[in-house]
């Protein structure tokens, strides 16, 4: 970045990390409005207490805002020190599932500790990102070959998708791996290497489609929902069906009809159905729009950043996070099969509004610190007496800037330079 100051590169990460703030509060707090709205109902005749899952959000958004500032006021770099620890702990994690885990919704996905519910595959999430993002950029400079790259690449990511898939949760697989690819896309491989690997991608999941029962059931489904309206079609129906009834500007808030038992996990994987219920069409074009804005702006962050790794991690990140939104508005909107990935920071889950927040405040750590990032300087304007001189100069480890060597001068000093 020539000719550009730390003061003025930091000046310009300012309104992007704004513009993401006021992205995620709207989302986060239109998502505990609608989270209410969507189960109420379901937990007064379950539990007798209509605010159950409102109060559980609320608790988990509440912790999920403290970490996501503690993180954003430590250097992301540090941070990305200890990122065999995040995967290492998050992979220990995914195979405690199996032996300690609690089994809901026909799959073994969560770790109960005390009064906490985790997902250690949205953390696997994390753990992956942080150590592709920090090769990517070792490669770009040239001190990782390609083929050890992908070596690296298929080590790490292996364990964690065989484990996730053995849960099952064929949904969080893709989710990482598309987050790895979009990593892969933001460091500048061959984009004939990038077209195999997701051809590559592409066979393997509709491989692992066709030999599971479920799995080739869910995408009859979305081929024509109408086959079998009572079982693997059900859920599209429904939410079709709240779609169709909202319109334009909805059936009012808490006005919901299929909530009312009609639609499964409307509070989780299908709010964006009781959203467009409720709101309608101006109601969901609101939260494409935010995530559009957050969008915008994790990725002006990264662009902004003078830090090679900061540019991929936090691009990176913010794709990751508009993926999943995509792929859960595309299945509950009958676009793709679902899946069962939750909607960010609106739907209900811990798991899923830590990860995401941990995920937000590490984009803004990326907008605090990588306008001090290590870039070499590699022309500075010096003003001397008797005219201008161009100079050069080199950035040491750091982060202080190395007296320039003055052109010209007598020959004894040219000798010694």
């Amino acid at each position: 970045m020539k000719g550009v100051s730390v003061e003025s590169a930091a000046r310009g990460m300012t309104v992007p990390r704004y513009l993401l703030l006021a992205s995620v509060l709207l989302l986060a707090l239109g998502g505990l409005v609608m989270i209410y709205s969507a189960s109420s109902v379901s937990d007064y005749v379950k539990l007798h207490d209509s605010a159950y899952h409102l109060k559980r959000q609320a608790l988990w958004l509440l912790g999920g805002a403290v970490l996501a500032w503690a993180v954003s006021r430590i250097d992301y770099r540090a941070i990305s020190s200890s990122r065999w620890f995040v995967y290492g702990g998050s992979l220990a994690g995914l195979v405690a599932v199996f032996f300690v885990g609690v089994e809901k919704y026909g799959g073994r996905r969560w770790l109960s500790i005390g009064p906490l519910v985790i997902q250690p595959s949205e953390y696997a999430k994390l753990g992956c990102l942080l150590l592709v993002a920090a090769w990517v950029v070792e490669w770009q400079r040239g001190r990782l070959a390609t083929k050890d790259l992908y070596g690296r690449l298929c080590v790490v990511l292996a364990p964690v998708v065989v484990l996730v898939m053995l849960q099952p949760d064929m949904g969080t697989t893709l989710s990482i791996l598309a987050a790895v690819f979009v990593v892969l896309v933001l460091g500048r491989l061959p984009v004939i290497q990038l077209a195999a690997i997701f051809g590559a991608g592409a066979v393997v999941s509709a491989g692992l489609v066709a030999v599971e029962r479920y799995r080739f059931a869910r995408f009859l489904a979305f081929l024509d929902p109408w086959k079998d309206p009572l079982g693997g079609g059900y859920q599209i129906i429904q939410a079709t069906y709240a779609f169709g009834s909202g319109r334009f500007f909805g059936v009012g808030l808490g006005m919901s009809r299929q909530k009312f038992f009609y639609l499964p996990a409307a509070h989780t994987d299908f709010i964006f159905a009781i959203i467009g219920e409720e709101l309608g069409l101006a109601g969901t074009l609101a939260v494409v729009a935010a995530f559009g804005v957050f969008a915008c702006a994790g990725l002006l962050i990264a662009m902004r950043c003078r830090d090679p790794f900061g540019k991929v991690l936090a691009g990176g990140l913010t794709a990751t996070i508009v993926v999943q939104a995509v792929m859960n508005m595309a299945a509950v909107t009958g676009l793709m099969p679902v899946t069962g990935i939750p909607l960010p920071l609106v739907s209900a889950g811990g798991s899923s509004i830590t990860f995401t927040m941990m995920c937000v405040g590490m984009v803004l750590s990326v907008s605090r610190y990588g306008a001090r990032g290590p870039v070499p300087v590699k022309a500075v304007r010096h003003e001397a007496e008797g005219g201008k001189r161009a100079v050069s100069g080199e950035r040491r480890r750091d982060g202080w800037t190395r007296p320039p060597r003055a052109v010209g001068g007598s020959g004894a000093d040219r000798r010694r330079a």
